[in-house]
C-alpha cells in the first residue's frame, strides 16, 4: 500500500467514476483500475459496489477512505514540519552550557527562542566541562558552549571559537578593597576568594601573576559549578570572585597589580560527522553575537 494508493482512492470515491477519477488524477483509466484492484487485493475486501454504470462505497470503502484521508493529512503534515525543521522554525535542540557561558547566555537564549521560535523546542542543560562533553558523545545533547580552556583536545570534536572575554577580580560596591586605586593578591586573600573550578591555563596564568600562592587550590575558599551562586555571594557579602567580567557588570572590577591579564575563550562544540538541528545555525549566529567583545 502507498500513499499514491491511498490518493487514487479518495478521488475515486469523490468522484464516484473511473473515467473522471482518472482525468483528475491524469492516469489512464486502466492504470487507475489496476492501483484499486490492487489495493482491494491487498485489504482483502472490496472498497466499492458496482451499481449499473456507477460505482458506490462499500461499508468497508467508506471508513478505508476515512482512515485514507487521516493518513495523507498526516503525512502533509510531516512535510510541512520537515520544511519548517530545515529552515528552522520547529524541532528541538539540546544545548549544553558551561558556567561562564550559562550566566550569560541561559537567559538570551530562552527569551530569543520564546520571541523567535515559539514553535520549538530548546533544553539548556549546565554542568563542568566533563560531564558536557560525556553528555554530548552519548548524543544527550546536540551542541556545548564552554570554555575552550578548559577542553582537552579530541580528534571527535568539532570546535569554533564564538568569543574571547576578559576575567577580573571583582567584588560588591562598596567593598572595602573596592576604594583601593591598587589591589595586591595579599589584599585580596583578606577576604573569601570565589570561583568556579579553573582549568590548568588559567591557574598558571594566576601562578605567573602573582606568585604560587594564587594557585587555585590555596586562593580559592569558595567553588562550585554554579557561578550566578558565586556572584550572589559576592553582592551580599565581602567575598571576593574571580570570574568573566561580563558575568556581573554590577559588580566592581578590583585594580588589580600586577593586571590579571585573563581571559576565558568560549567555543561552539559539536561531534564529528554527526548532523545538528538547522536551529543551531540560528542559534550560534546569536552566540557570536552575545559573546563579541
Amino acid at each position: 500500500m502507498t500513499l499514491v494508493q491511498l490518493r487514487h482512492l479518495i478521488e475515486l470515491a469523490n468522484s464516484g467514476s473511473f473515467s473522471l477519477a482518472a482525468g483528475r488524477l491524469f492516469l489512464t483509466q486502466p492504470a487507475l483500475s489496476r492501483s484499486i484492484a490492487a489495493l482491494q487485493e491487498e485489504l482483502g475486501q472490496p472498497l466499492f459496489d458496482r451499481v449499473g454504470r456507477k460505482i458506490e462505497l462499500t461499508a468497508f470503502g467508506r471508513s478505508t477512505v476515512q482512515g485514507a484521508r487521516e493518513l495523507l493529512e498526516a503525512a502533509q503534515g510531516l512535510v510541512k514540519n520537515a520544511v519548517r525543521g530545515s529552515q528552522g522554525e520547529t524541532g528541538q535542540v539540546r544545548m549544553g552550557l558551561g558556567s561562564g557561558a550559562g550566566a550569560m547566555l541561559m537567559t538570551p537564549l530562552l527569551l530569543h527562542m520564546a520571541q523567535h521560535h515559539p514553535k520549538a523546542h530548546i533544553d539548556l542543560a549546565r554542568g563542568s566541562t566533563e560531564l558536557l562533553v560525556r553528555a554530548l558523545r552519548e548524543r544527550q545533547l546536540d551542541v556545548l558552549v564552554i570554555d575552550l580552556r578548559s577542553l582537552k583536545p579530541a580528534s571527535d570534536l568539532n570546535v569554533l571559537q564564538v568569543g574571547e572575554l576578559p576575567g577580573a577580580f571583582m567584588c560588591r560596591k562598596g567593598h572595602p578593597l573596592s576604594k583601593k586605586k591598587q589591589v595586591s593578591l595579599e589584599m585580596v586573600r583578606s577576604y573569601p576568594v570565589a570561583s568556579t573550578p579553573l582549568s590548568d591555563e588559567v591557574a598558571r596564568v594566576l601562578i605567573d601573576r602573582y606568585g604560587p600562592e594564587a594557585h587555585p587550590e590555596q586562593l580559592m575558599t569558595l567553588r562550585c559549578e554554579e557561578i550566578s551562586s558565586l556572584l550572589d555571594v559576592a553582592r551580599t557579602s565581602d567575598a571576593v570572585v574571580v570570574a568573566v567580567r561580563a558575568v556581573a557588570p554590577d559588580l566592581h572590577e578590583l585594580r588589580m597589580h600586577p593586571p590579571l591579564s585573563a581571559t576565558a575563550r568560549f567555543g561552539w562544540v559539536t561531534l564529528k560527522n554527526r548532523s545538528v538541528p538547522p536551529l543551531c545555525g540560528k542559534l550560534q549566529s546569536l552566540v557570536l553575537s552575545l559573546l563579541a567583545p
